[in-house]
């Protein structure tokens, strides 16, 4: 071979493209595609090792915790490739990310791959030319401790789920699991809606008075305070049992009116009593951590915890930012050098500080990588110089990483804040005291390229919003505008976002930046919680799951002994703790802690009626069932209580005993007959049902045969007699059944609505040209159009009957991740002369483009959205439609031949399980990490046939 060739391996195929740019020829890029192996399932061992230790966790927990790792079946070729490709190489570098994930893929890499060439470990916080140069001249070895902090949490995670999960199936519900951070995350949720429930409305009133100096026009406005020197009660005064604090009077509408008429009066005086200015400074926020960004995006662009670091992700492999999953507030010096100089050429050199800012980050035991999120290189990019290269989402994201990271090297804002008070003294005597305040912003500072948002509040107080005032002097007089009295009333603690939710998992060091997304998405998959709107809402199954963790296993869910986990899961990966005496004393138990074991075998009984019973009244009980939440009341007979099921988009704080009570009385559902199938002759019922109103067809009640009796011919009622029993065949298909929509009313619905719901998925047409049916159908998650594979999110449940084939073409012609809010036109043109439909301009996944609804067309690359006109963009079109449609049909029917060789693999069940035990046990190792930086694992005292499994090509 000529030359010396380097091999690198990092996780995603992006990040390799990316990087290879930089390295050039000598080197080959390849990805490992995430993790190559992980801890097998305990029931895919190989049989001699399901009754030995490692048999309930694939953890050999009487021996040093050492796990069975097994490559997949998935990664058994993408360790092929890397091992031919290692077969070529002179060197190897591992360049996965520089956190505890990232380490545990190289040190995996390394115990299957098993190099003889030398090895170096390949670190970076963001991918440009400058930095993988950097990174691949002074690279390190390979940081054990994190793999062994990183694999510690993998065994807690198999031991908590594997001892905790089996009992919340038994005792609550099939399918359901507890985790260390997702259970203390639901417990969150739950607990906030337990404040809800718990919480007492309380009422009260207050005054605004619009105010102006007599000798000019000028009104602003202000707040009542004090009335005779006792101070007016606001929201923050009442606790969550509606009891007012002491000292604190509370207006009702009678005295709020009454006052306010006062005022309006003539005889009122009203002068300036007290005018006080102070100086007015805004610090800008640090640049964004993992968890300040998921919050940020949250509040300003509506982002999911998931989508952002989905995007973060992307922007991260591209060479546009630094590494996304940090706990770090630290910038670079070439970082904070590109910022101020960016600062003071766009907004000018009065803007910057003199000496650089520098910020702290709060987390003692920051573990991920050691930089703030910013964007990548040593001279930034603007957002306008990127306008049109990143579209949607990936340009929002970076436009704000971009903003934060100027803003926080720039100087403070100042103003002035002007508090003054005021005295109105009515006809008898009454004296009123209001407040207005306002500030005025003199320099702008870092408020010129970013502000900071800002969740809710709980019970804002009412006072007039900042604003300038007027020149006002102690004891000038002030004519009344108007007065107008307010009714409010106290707010429940407010339900978590994801931004709040992650930003009180970070409080209490709960989890880490890099777990938070998954969390979310976790406990919404598990049914645990439920977005609304914003709002995270839990289910009532969360609060029998949490009741029971807190009863029977109460220090898991403590948010404190979690916090504690994290630091000592942190220490581990310092090197200032052994993994094995830690999780020693988290099983087995230690002076501080029972030990999970030693908890789970000596649960007792659990009493799985009360765990999913909650007392609404003395008579009404809440009870989870398996079939969903219901109420029960004692009924006629003692022994068949009376049971009503919830409706199902009644959140927990709604039901309180009023409305338990409304439900118990409302009338029963009795079925009722819509009709008659014209088609079939089956009657079709509307019926309320556990998950709420639907239509079913029924079958006619077969016939009773007539039998004569032999010697009379004459029909006795006797000898009546159902008709005979067929013979015993394959069991009757089930009825046809479909929920009603939301706008639909059990009682009134008529037979063709009925019919036309029974009858979906309804065929919208065919697509012209791709040739598959594309159908509107309910689902799930709302109602939708089906094209293959293909699905788009329909506005409203209507739209299933309404849409018709151009609508539906329209909406496939938007990109995916914008059909369920649909993306608006760059720009918009006349009708297409062919089509005769309006030609737009949007924005796609892969750029901008041009549509006409039927057909889409890619704007070149060289060629902006601004220089497309009209004419451009028919000859985009017509281009396009000569071109013909992409010869998706073939595809197809190659695709789906796919399914009658994977009928021939079923027919093998027989061969299959053995393989699968052959590919488990090969791929099978257990490891100790002190040999990790070059050289595999020494031998230990389990089986392992790491090298038939890694060899497998």
């Amino acid at each position: 071979m000529s030359g010396t060739k380097k091999l690198v391996i990092v996780e995603s195929p992006a990040k390799a493209k990316t990087i290879a740019q930089y390295l050039g020829d000598g080197y080959e890029v390849q990805a490992s595609v995430g993790h190559i192996r992980d801890l097998i399932e305990p029931k895919n061992l190989p049989a001699e090792l399901k009754k030995g230790a490692l048999g309930k966790f694939s953890i050999d927990v009487e021996n040093g915790f050492l796990p069975y790792y097994v490559v997949s079946d998935q990664k058994k070729k993408t360790v092929a490739d890397l091992k031919r490709a290692l077969k070529d190489a002179d060197e190897l570098y591992l360049a996965t990310d520089e956190d505890r994930e990232g380490e545990a893929i190289a040190w995996h890499l390394l115990e299957v791959l098993k190099p003889k060439v030398p090895v170096k470990r390949m670190v970076f916080h963001e991918i440009t030319k400058e930095a993988i140069e950097r990174a691949k001249d002074n690279p390190r070895d390979l940081d054990t401790a994190l793999v062994d902090a990183q694999e510690t949490r993998r065994i807690l995670d198999r031991l908590y789920g594997y001892e905790i999960s089996p009992v919340l199936w038994r005792k609550v519900g099939p399918g359901l699991s507890a985790g260390r951070v997702q259970s203390a995350a639901t417990r969150l949720v739950v607990d906030r809606e337990r404040e809800r429930l718990a919480f007492v409305a309380a009422s009260y009133w207050d005054l605004t008075a619009e105010l102006s100096p007599t000798t000019e026009k000028y009104p602003f406005e202000s707040r009542l305070v004090r009335v005779d020197g006792e101070r007016i009660a606001t929201g923050r005064d009442f606790d969550d049992k509606g009891n007012l604090k002491a000292g604190v009077r509370a207006l009702d509408e009678k005295t709020a009116t009454l006052l306010a008429d006062a005022l309006r009066a003539s005889e009122a005086s009203v002068v300036v009593s007290s005018v006080e200015s102070k100086p007015y400074t805004r610090r800008p926020a640090a640049p964004f951590s993992t968890s300040t960004l998921q919050q940020e995006a949250a509040r300003k662009l509506r982002f999911s915890a998931r989508q952002t670091m989905s995007v973060a992700q992307g922007l991260y492999e591209n060479g546009y930012i630094t590494y996304m999953r940090t706990d770090s507030l630290n910038l670079s010096e070439q970082a904070i050098s590109a910022a101020r100089k960016q600062a003071a050429d766009l907004y000018g050199a009065d803007t910057v500080p003199a000496k650089a800012r520098m910020y702290a980050s709060k987390s003692k035991n920051a573990q991920e990588a050691h930089e703030a999120i910013r964007p990548a290189g040593d001279t930034f990019r603007t957002p306008s110089q990127l306008e049109g290269v990143l579209r949607g989402n990936d340009w929002k994201l970076y436009d704000l990483i971009w903003k934060r990271t100027i803003a926080s090297q720039m100087a403070d804002a100042k103003g002035v804040t002007a508090s003054v008070g005021i005295t109105a003294t009515v006809a008898d005597g009454t004296v009123a005291d209001f407040s207005a305040t306002g500030t005025v912003i003199t320099f702008r500072g870092f408020l010129q390229a970013y502000e900071e948002g800002r969740d809710e509040e709980r019970n804002d107080s009412a006072e007039a919003k900042e604003a300038k005032l007027p020149p006002l002097e102690k004891g000038q007089s002030l004519s009344v505008v108007e007065v107008e009295p307010k009714g409010h009333e106290t707010s429940p603690p407010p339900r978590f976002t994801e931004a709040s939710l992650v930003k009180t998992l970070e409080e209490l060091g709960i989890g880490r930046p890099s777990t938070y997304a998954a969390i979310i998405s976790t406990i919404v998959d598990r049914g645990y919680v439920t977005p609304r709107g914003q709002a995270l809402v839990p289910s009532w199954i969360a609060f029998s799951v949490v009741r029971l963790l807190e009863e029977y296993f109460g220090d898991l869910v403590q948010y404190d002994f979690t916090a504690e986990m994290e630091n000592d899961l942190d220490r581990i990966a310092g090197g200032e703790a052994n993994r094995v005496d830690w999780l020693k004393g988290f099983y087995f138990g230690n002076d501080d802690h029972r030990g999970l074991r030693t908890v789970v075998d000596n649960l007792g009984e659990i009493d799985a009626r009360e765990i999913n019973s909650i007392a609404i009244t003395d008579d009404i009980t809440l009870r989870i069932g398996k079939y969903g939440p219901y109420l029960e009341v004692p009924g006629d007979d003692p022994e068949t209580p009376r049971r009503v099921n919830l409706p199902q988009d009644l959140a927990p704080d709604e039901l309180t005993p009023a409305k338990a009570q409304e439900l118990i009385d409302a009338p029963v559902a009795v079925d009722r007959v819509v009709g008659i199938n014209p088609e079939n002759g089956k009657s079709i019922l509307a019926k309320d049902g556990r998950f709420g109103p639907y239509v079913t067809e029924v079958d006619p009640e077969p016939e009773e045969e007539i039998v004569a009796d032999p010697a009379t011919g004459e029909v006795a009622d006797a000898a009546k007699k159902p008709a005979k029993k067929p013979a015993k065949k394959a069991a009757a298909p089930k009825p046809r059944t479909a929920s009603l929509f939301k706008s639909m009313d059990l009682a009134t619905i008529d037979l063709e609505t009925a019919l036309a719901l029974l009858d979906l998925p309804r065929v919208v047409g065919v697509d012209p040209e791709s040739g598959e049916e594309i159908t509107a159908q309910n689902g799930r998650y709302g109602p939708y159009l089906k094209k293959g594979a293909d699905t788009r999110t329909l506005p409203t449940e209507d739209q299933i009957f309404e849409i018709d084939l151009p609508g539906a073409l329209e909406l496939y012609s938007q990109p995916k991740y914008g059909a369920r809010k649909a993306s608006s036109a760059l720009k918009e043109f006349d009708a297409d002369p062919e089509s005769g439909k309006p030609i737009k301009i949007k924005d796609g996944r892969f750029g901008a483009y041009v549509t006409d609804g039927v057909t889409n067309a890619t704007i070149p690359r060289g060629e902006t959205v601004e220089e497309v006109d009209f004419e451009r963009a028919v000859q985009l079109l017509a281009d396009k439609r000569a071109k013909g449609p992409a010869k998706k049909p073939a595809a197809k029917k190659a695709a789906a031949k796919k399914p009658a060789a994977k009928k021939t693999a079923a027919k093998k069940p027989a061969a299959k399980k053995p393989v699968t035990k052959k590919a488990a046990a090969s791929g099978a190792t257990t490891t100790v990490k002190k040999a990790a930086t070059r050289k595999a694992a020494p031998k230990t005292g389990l089986p392992s046939a790491s090298a038939e499994a890694s060899d497998a090509s």
